[in-house]
C-alpha cells in the first residue's frame, strides 16, 4: 500500500537552474527552448564557449540571443575569469546586469583551456565583485597532477583548501561551489559561512563511480565519486539546508562528441529536469524540500524575488 505520506500531486513554482550550458550555433538553438520543457523558467547560463565570454559586451549579445530562443525564460548572465577581467570590467559587467563570473581552473572540463593557474592574481578582481555584489562562481576542482597525487577522484576535495582561503580573504564575497560531488565538500560548505554556497545536480544525486565508468552519457566533470559521497549529498538536500540548491549542470554534446575514443564531459537533463529531481525527493520521501531546492533556497542567496 502507498504511504499515505506522499501526496499525489504537488504545486510547484517555475523552478531556476543556477548552472546549464546552453552552447552555441545549432546546439544553442536545439537546447535553449528546451528549458521551459524542463520545468523551469530561471537560467544561469554558463560562459565557456569558444571563445569564451570575457567582456561585457560579449555576455550581453549572448543572452540577447538566448532571450529570443526562449523569451519566457530569465537568463543570468556570467563572465569568465581571464586577465582581462579587470576591477573596471567588474564594474562595467555589474552596471550591465551581468550576475556572476564563473571559474574554471586551467584544463579540468569542456573549454577549460584558458581557465585559471594563480587565484591570488585575480584577489583585485574579487575585490571588485565583492564590492558591486557580484557573485563568484567556482568549478571546485585542482588540475591533475600525478605528482601532486591528484586525480579526478580526489580533485575536489584538494580544491576545498581554496575555498576555504577564498571566503577569509572576501567574506562578504558570494560563493557558489558548483556540482558538489564529495561528503567532504558537503562538509565544508556547511562549515562556512552564509556567503558560501553550493549547488548540487540531478544526475549527481542518482550515480557514482561505477554508473560512468565504461558508461559515456554518464561521465561529467567533476565526475560522481563514491556511493557514501551520493548519500552525503542526498542527505543534505534531504534536510532542506538553505544554502543548497539545484544547478543542473547540464552540458549536452553531439553524439559523436559523446560515444568517441575520449568521450566529452557532461549530461544532459534539460528537458527532464525537474521531473528527475522530483522522482529522487519522492523516494527519499522529502517532496516538502522540493520547492526549497529548486527555487527558494538559490533565489534567496542570488538575491532574486520569489516566483
Amino acid at each position: 500500500m502507498a504511504s499515505t505520506n506522499i501526496p499525489e500531486t504537488i504545486t510547484l513554482p517555475w523552478a531556476s537552474d543556477f548552472h546549464c550550458h546552453l552552447r552555441q550555433g545549432a546546439m544553442m538553438d536545439t537546447v535553449t527552448p528546451m528549458v521551459e520543457q524542463g520545468g523551469v523558467r530561471t537560467v544561469l547560463a554558463m560562459p565557456n564557449l569558444t571563445p569564451p565570454l570575457t567582456k561585457t559586451h560579449m555576455a550581453v549579445e549572448y543572452g540577447q540571443k538566448l532571450q529570443k530562443l526562449a523569451p519566457n525564460v530569465h537568463f543570468i548572465l556570467t563572465l569568465y575569469l581571464n586577465p582581462d577581467l579587470t576591477p573596471e570590467e567588474i564594474k562595467k559587467a555589474a552596471e550591465a546586469g551581468i550576475t556572476a563570473v564563473k571559474v574554471y581552473p586551467s584544463g579540468v572540463t569542456t573549454n577549460s583551456d584558458w581557465g585559471v593557474l594563480d587565484f591570488k592574481i585575480y584577489y583585485p578582481t574579487f575585490a571588485a565583485m565583492q564590492e558591486h555584489n557580484m557573485v563568484l562562481c567556482l568549478h571546485g576542482e585542482c588540475p591533475s597532477d600525478a605528482d601532486k597525487g591528484i586525480c579526478i577522484l580526489n580533485a575536489e576535495e584538494r580544491f576545498l583548501a581554496t575555498l576555504c582561503e577564498l571566503h577569509e580573504a572576501f567574506p562578504k564575497l558570494r560563493i557558489v561551489l558548483e556540482h558538489a560531488t564529495t561528503k567532504a565538500a558537503v562538509d565544508c560548505v556547511k562549515s562556512l559561512g552564509d556567503t558560501v554556497a553550493c549547488t548540487i545536480t540531478a544526475h549527481h544525486l542518482f550515480i557514482t563511480v561505477d554508473d560512468w565508468a565504461g558508461q559515456p552519457h554518464h561521465f561529467c566533470k567533476p565526475v560522481a565519486k563514491f556511493p557514501s559521497d551520493r548519500d552525503a549529498l542526498q542527505q543534505v538536500v534531504k534536510s532542506g539546508h538553505p544554502r543548497f540548491f539545484l544547478g543542473s549542470d547540464s552540458a549536452p554534446h553531439p553524439r559523436q562528441a559523446k560515444q568517441g575514443e575520449k568521450p566529452a564531459a557532461g549530461v544532459f537533463t534539460t528537458p527532464v529536469l525537474v521531473p528527475l529531481v522530483a522522482t529522487l525527493f519522492e523516494k527519499l520521501s522529502c517532496l516538502d524540500k522540493l520547492e526549497g531546492f529548486i527555487s527558494t533556497n538559490g533565489r534567496t542567496f542570488y538575491q532574486l524575488p520569489s516566483l
